[in-house]
Order: structure tokens, then sequence, then C-alpha cells
């Protein structure tokens, strides 16, 4: 009973006001019968699983949990026999082994998943760099919505009233954001590729030269939001620990299971970026 009520918390944080009532209907332990063995191996995968879905190794795979979740539909736990049992689902859809175990090969599935979802991603796939908008598309940002820690000014218009619809939505759904006003701030917008390649080659932070030579900002659709810190680190640092901290919070979690009904959609290394798709 103790484990119902953890989940049914848990979808609350990640789903909101629409998770609430999927939460309330979804028996997060059907089937317990025949996917126990593998909820079991989830639950300990979890947080054990040693292996390098980027550039670095990492151990376990909770910073991903929510997206994940988002993409099996539903709020149910890793170590739960319903989560194993969708995910068996998936991996069988995409031709892969139908094991219900998280695994490597399932997350690169995942990750190419998410990715095709960003057009920058896809025109630099084709060798493309997306030109900058018309200074006329461009909108300034208010005070309010700008982050603390770097100031940006501009995003395309229409990203930017998105921007403001999902904000305004995440705070009448999650208490924690309505009462902390830094939470969803923007600390990088639109930046023209000019002065970001020269920010770039004065501090030494290139990111492997891609910010400086064609960066998803220069399209005034890409945001950094704040979506919290672990402390003594910055708001956009890839460390592991870091990371993990931001994708537990109330506000990750949120966006995960709900920036797609404005428009936008993940980075799945960066828990702070979001990119417009409209829709």
């Amino acid at each position: 009973m103790m484990l119902r009520v953890l989940f049914a918390a848990l979808g609350l944080l990640c789903f909101g006001s629409a998770g609430a009532a999927r939460a309330q209907t979804e028996d997060c332990h059907a089937g317990a019968e025949v996917w126990a063995a593998q909820a079991g191996s989830n639950a300990v995968s979890l947080h054990t699983l040693e292996w390098t879905p980027f550039d670095r190794a990492e151990w376990g795979w909770e910073t991903y949990l929510p997206l994940v979740q988002r993409e099996l539909e539903t709020v149910c736990g890793a170590g739960t026999s319903f989560f194993a049992e969708r995910l068996a689902a998936f991996q069988n859809a995409r031709g892969l082994p139908g094991t219900g175990v998280f695994d490597q090969a399932t997350f690169q599935v995942l990750r190419g998943l998410w990715q095709e979802r960003r057009p920058f991603v896809m025109a630099r796939v084709g060798g493309a760099c997306p030109e900058p908008p018309p200074i006329a598309d461009l909108a300034y940002l208010v005070e309010a919505e700008e982050h603390a820690d770097r100031l940006t000014r501009l995003l395309r218009r229409d990203v930017l009233e998105a921007y403001r619809r999902m904000a305004a939505a995440a705070r009448a759904e999650v208490k924690v954001i309505a009462d902390d006003p830094e939470l969803l701030q923007i600390f990088s917008g639109f930046r023209d590729p000019e002065a970001d390649a020269a920010r770039c080659a004065q501090q030494g932070n290139c990111d492997g030269l891609r910010r400086a030579v064609c960066s998803p900002h220069r399209t005034g659709t890409a945001v950094d939001l704040y979506v919290g810190r672990l402390d003594g680190h910055g708001v956009d640092s890839t460390r592991p620990e870091s990371r993990l901290e931001m994708s537990r919070g109330q506000t990750y979690r949120w966006l995960a299971a709900n920036a797609r009904r404005f428009g936008f959609v993940p980075y799945v290394y960066e828990p702070w970026h979001w990119e417009y798709v409209g829709g």
C-alpha cells in the first residue's frame, strides 16, 4: 500500500493535473506475476547501471526517467510491473527484444526519437545550419522572465508567447513553481551567431566548437530554463550529479510531462534546454 501511495505521488509530480487523474486509475502493479523480475531489475539498475549514454560514465538512469515515462505514457515508477510491461511493448514495437528491462540499446532508440523531434538537429544531419530569424520576428523578454545568472533579451515572437502560456500553466498546476519566481526563468534565448562565436573565443568555452559554428539558440526557438541546481554547480552544469538533481525537481518533471502541450521538445542531455517546434 505504501508503494502505491508513493508512485501515485510521483505521478502527480511528473504529470501535473492530467497525471493526477491517470495516477488514480493506473494500477502500477498490474501484471506482477509476469513482470516482477523485470521490475526488480529496473529498480536496481535505476541507480546502479554503469554505462556511457553520452561522453562520460554515468551510474543509473534516473536522470532520464521522466522522459522515458512520458514516452511510455505511464506515471508508474521504474520498479513497477506496469512500467516493465509498457517498456516491453515499446521495445517490441521498435524491433528490440521485448524484455521489459531498461538497457542502453533501448535508450539509444529513445534518444533517436527525441532527437528526430528537433528540427534543428534534423537540419544539421542534412548538412544545413538554420539561418537566424529576421529581427522583426524577435520580441523582448520582460525582466521577470530573465534569470539573473545570464541575461538574455530576445526570442522569436511566437516562441515567447508559447513560453508564457507554458510558464503560466506550470505555475497554476505546481505550487512549488508558483511559489518560486526564479523557476522557469530563461537564462539563454536567442543568441546572435557572431556574438556567440566571439564570446566562445573569449571564454574558451566552445562546446567542441558547436556553439561557435552553429547553435540552436541562433534560431530564436531554443530556451534554457532555470529548473533548479545542485549546490555549488551552475544552472547549466553537465556533470551527472547536477543533471540528476535537476531531473528530480518538480519543475523538470512537469516539463517532461507537459511541455509538448505547448510545442516544446527536450534536449535529453540538458534538463534546462527546450526547443519550440509548434503544434
